[in-house]
């Protein structure tokens, strides 16, 4: 079913969050806590720093063991995609030099194994159906963590079939695509936490620096 996949991450050089800033002071984050996170921000090397110091104009950020990702927790998702597209429309450099990436969840939770972690992923997903209805989409998801034990290629299309199949029950159409679709579901994954999100074609053209293929 699928023509392609995001890799998955290799470049993890710990299992769990290490910090989080705020202000420009640190506490330790605990497995616990990752549901409060709710943007996953990938960061170019060249620009990390800057990038910290700029994302906690918008919320609290969270240093993680993995490459060049941080995690941010936002109060107003929506105010947040605009408020960061106005920054990014103000200073092109943001993403040229800082950011290469920012994605925003809907609903996001922690999971302990892969079975769970299909157990809620599904729940989330089969409840988005009907947004999907009579359009051509996919799923991408992008995963640090559970080497071994979670593909991210596998996931999607358990993913894709899941939505199908909850079309299908409410009388609805839809299909798989990777050619201009007209939605992708996103699911970021750290360690053992998750973050789903649902975009259009208009909301991805909107904010660029979602770049979810």
């Amino acid at each position: 079913m699928h023509s392609h996949s995001a890799p998955d991450d290799s470049r993890a050089t710990a299992n769990e969050l290490e910090t989080t800033e705020s202000g420009g002071g640190e506490t330790p984050a605990h497995m616990s806590e990752h549901p409060r996170w709710n943007v996953a921000v990938s960061v170019r090397e060249e620009g990390y720093n800057p990038a910290r110091r700029l994302l906690r104009e918008f919320g609290v950020v969270g240093r993680t063991g993995y490459f060049n990702l941080l995690l941010l927790r936002v109060d107003d998702r929506a105010a947040f995609l605009d408020a960061f597209s106005r920054a990014v429309a103000a200073d092109p450099a943001i993403l040229e030099l800082q950011i290469s990436r920012v994605v925003p969840a809907e609903e996001t939770f922690s999971f302990q194994s892969p079975e769970e972690f299909e157990e809620r992923a599904r729940e989330i997903a089969a409840g988005w159906a009907g947004r999907l209805a009579g359009s051509r989409f996919h799923v991408r998801l992008h995963r640090r963590g559970f080497r071994g034990r979670l593909s991210s290629q596998d996931e999607e299309r358990f993913l894709d079939h899941v939505l199908l199949d909850a079309l299908e029950r409410i009388g609805e159409a839809g299909w798989i695509t990777f050619e201009d679709p007209d939605a992708i579901l996103s699911v970021e994954t750290v360690s053992n936490w998750a973050g789903m999100s649902l975009w259009t074609r208009d909301e991805l053209t909107r904010y660029p620096f979602v770049r979810l293929d």
